[in-house]
């Protein structure tokens, strides 16, 4: 455009020399074009290279770059020997003055250490890593000098200068992997706002570079989402901003690979992925401090406490800064000290440089910089007071009670892990790394926190089911803490056994419909021999009653049914009054559907078992085919859960023993067996059978036979003195 100007700059003076007389016609053109384009650069100042503030009235940035945050905290003790030092600077640098002369540690006393530095230029972090892990038990210091500037060229006002001492004894190199320990929007959420940022927080503070090279968000489908990905290192929180907003009731994932690893280069063990489904609408809503602690105007505040502000909603954790959250004393003196914020419990956190001043005044104040992960800012400024006493809080907390309790039993396979504390805890020290769960055994159960302010209480939440019927352990180590900084004095050790698993395994059970309203039913008649025991009702159709011998039937009043001494039910025939006849005719048709549904049934789990000879076996959950009869010769077994299913797909009878059993274990129940019978089903004296006979032709149950399940014939039964119980529903 410069070129352009000038050119016609140089044909406008060639012009006046030919044509003096337009002279002024084109001087004036010439001002209207530069103009022009002065306007389209938005101001004269940002066009010719100036620093604007964004405003289009061309004031230069004179507003020198502070640290916002650093990592580890200045006074900081016990910090990892291979540890990273961050610092967060309130606005974008120049890359250029981010080196290892200005960015420098040293210790102990003033020796150098030894590392590298690099800037990430989306989240204005500047990371120093020591080649080598730092001494053990050690004191060092941490110095950014006012070499470094903002895009402005304006340096910082001084040096920065903070000290952290690193944990004692002998070096031990971290190899723990980090873990995601909460997620926004949590995952399987629904109605997400389309102009929602995506978050994940960590167990331990992450390599910046390493995260926004592996945290991407797709939908729908496959389809990548374009945007920007920051890390925020007080808070430990990745934060992806899409391009755009989201498309409107749209599935998406978002996905951290493996490829993101913490300071000691640890990566996760594994992909870590969750997803989501889009609302309809945009979040314009301000977000609300819903509580502090203290409390407004609360009174005897230990000297030693952090100061809080609970939100309504997740936050964008780099607005949370020492800028937007302060804390001033008498005469509005500010108190020193660092922010942070925990979105476990949605909590920003202010913990003060030192103990405050005993029997004081204080003012705590969030200010409308503050913004949720929709950039919606507080409408207004939230300020709070409080007095302190005289004293510190050395107590340590406790884990007062669990959820499920210590040993339980039958616990639930997707319920929460729940542990309430005994007081306010510091929502940034309750991590998938300060609260785990193992099993079976030692491994190790991928899940996310988060914690409830107003309860007290933490949750883990395992991302899928666990197993069931296993044991489980559940952790809060030392390293959760209370806000006046307080650990637990011992970790605090739970376990608990999961239900067995209720899965149904074989095939899907055969509906009986009405028919299976009848313990026994029939087509052609019902013979006993007295005395047998019926528990149940018993119908024939499209017989008749005269068709029901050897039970002295009695007739109800109302003559839609009979009772007699050997049933405890009712005894129901074609021939009684409506609606009995109709009833009777539709429990007949269920059972020949019945019939035709269990002897349909493909994919046998095995064909011609034992050669029809099944005594002696045990048999699990599935569909069984024989092209012959079924002999019961010894006991026979049936392993399975309570809802699992057996079918017998049977060509011929079936034909038990005398004195011979079939056995239920693991919880198998009568409900869920169905013995489809071609031929003839006869049951010795004294057998006991088990489940539901679908039978083409008779049923015969010879003297003290015994059946837990339904008796249902296509043509006669006949008792001798036998018992016949309907299973449990």
């Amino acid at each position: 455009m410069i070129h352009l100007i000038l050119r016609f700059q140089y044909d406008l003076k060639k012009r006046t020399i030919m044509r003096a007389s337009k002279t002024k016609a084109f001087s004036t053109m010439w001002l209207i074009l530069l103009l022009l384009v002065v306007s389209l650069a938005g101001c004269g100042w940002c066009f010719w290279g100036g620093h604007c503030d964004g405003d289009g009235t061309g004031t230069p940035d004179t507003t020198a770059p502070t640290v916002s945050s650093s990592d580890p905290a200045d006074a900081a003790i016990d910090v990892g020997i291979d540890s990273g030092i961050t610092a967060t600077f309130s606005e974008a640098l120049d890359p250029s003055t981010i080196t290892a002369e200005t960015f420098t540690v040293t210790g102990p006393g003033t020796t150098p250490v030894s590392g590298t530095v690099a800037y990430d230029v989306p989240s204005n972090i500047a990371t120093f890593a020591p080649t080598s892990n730092l001494a053990p038990d050690t004191e060092f210091t941490v110095t950014i000098t006012t070499g470094v500037e903002d895009l402005a060229g304006i340096a910082l006002a001084s040096d920065i200068v903070w000290t952290f001492t690193t944990a004692p004894g002998a070096p031990v190199p971290d190899t723990t992997a980090p873990t995601v320990s909460s997620t926004s929007p949590a995952d399987g959420a629904t109605g997400v706002a389309i102009n929602q940022r995506i978050a994940a927080t960590f167990s331990e503070r992450m390599n910046v570079s390493s995260i926004i090279a592996a945290f991407t968000v797709t939908g729908p489908g496959a389809t990548s989402v374009t945007g920007t990905v920051a890390y925020d290192v007080a808070s430990k929180i990745a934060t992806f901003t899409p391009a755009g907003n989201f498309a409107t009731n749209t599935d998406y994932m978002a996905t951290l690979t493996t490829g993101v690893r913490d300071l000691a280069g640890n990566g996760l063990t594994s992909v870590f992925e969750w997803s989501f489904t889009t609302g309809v609408t945009l979040d314009t809503t301000a977000p609300l401090v819903n509580s502090t602690n203290p409390a407004n105007a609360a009174t005897g505040v230990v000297i030693n406490t952090k100061i809080t502000a609970t939100f309504n909603e997740a936050m964008n954790p780099s607005t949370i800064t020492t800028a937007a959250f302060t804390v001033a004393g008498p005469g509005a003196t500010p108190v020193s000290g660092n922010v942070t914020y925990a979105a476990v419990g949605n909590t920003a956190t202010f913990t003060p440089a030192g103990n405050l001043i005993p029997n004081t005044s204080y003012t705590a104040t969030i200010t409308t910089a503050v913004r949720d992960l929709a950039g919606n800012a507080l409408a207004v400024n939230k300020d709070w007071m409080f007095t302190t006493a005289a004293t510190s809080d050395t107590t340590a907390p406790l884990v007062s009670s669990t959820n499920p309790a210590n040993t339980a039993t039958n616990v639930p396979i997707n319920q929460s892990i729940n542990a309430t504390l005994s007081e306010a805890m510091d929502p940034s020290t309750i991590t998938t790394a300060s609260y785990t769960v193992t099993g079976p055994g030692a491994t190790s159960i991928i899940g996310t926190v988060s914690y409830d302010v107003a309860s007290f209480i933490a949750t883990f939440d395992s991302t899928t089911d666990l197993a069931p019927n296993a044991l489980f352990t559940a952790r809060i180590t030392t390293g959760v803490e209370d806000l006046a900084g307080n650990a637990l004095a011992n970790d605090f050790v739970w376990t608990f056994t999961t239900a067995p698993d209720t899965t149904p395994t074989g095939p899907a059970p055969v509906v009986l419909g009405t028919a299976g309203d009848f313990v026994i039913l029939a087509k052609s008649g019902i013979d006993t021999v007295p005395n047998s025991v019926v528990t149940g009702d018993i119908g024939v159709s499209p017989i008749d009653s005269t068709a029901i011998t050897g039970f002295s039937l009695v007739l109800d009043a109302s003559t839609t049914f009979s009772t007699s001494t050997q049933v405890t039910g009712m005894v129901f025939a074609a021939d009684y009054t409506a609606p009995t006849p109709a009833i009777m005719t539709t429990a007949v048709s269920d059972m020949q559907t019945a019939y035709t549904d269990a002897a349909g049934r493909t994919n046998p789990t095995a064909t011609e078992l034992g050669a029809g000879n099944i005594g002696g076996m045990t048999l699990a959950p599935g569909l069984y085919k024989w092209g012959t009869g079924v002999l019961i010769s010894t006991d026979v077994t049936l392993s399975g859960g309570p809802n699992d299913v057996w079918i017998f797909q049977i060509a011929g009878g079936i034909t038990q023993a005398s004195a011979t059993s079939v056995i239920l274990t693991g919880g198998a129940l009568p409900k869920n067996i169905f013995w489809q019978s071609f031929g003839a089903v006869a049951l010795d004296t004294t057998a006991h059978f088990e489940g539901i006979i679908l039978c083409q032709t008779e049923i015969t149950l010879a003297t003290g036979a015994s059946i837990n399940g339904r008796l249902l014939s296509q043509t006669a039964v006949t008792l001798d003195q036998s018992t016949v119980t309907q299973p449990a529903p």
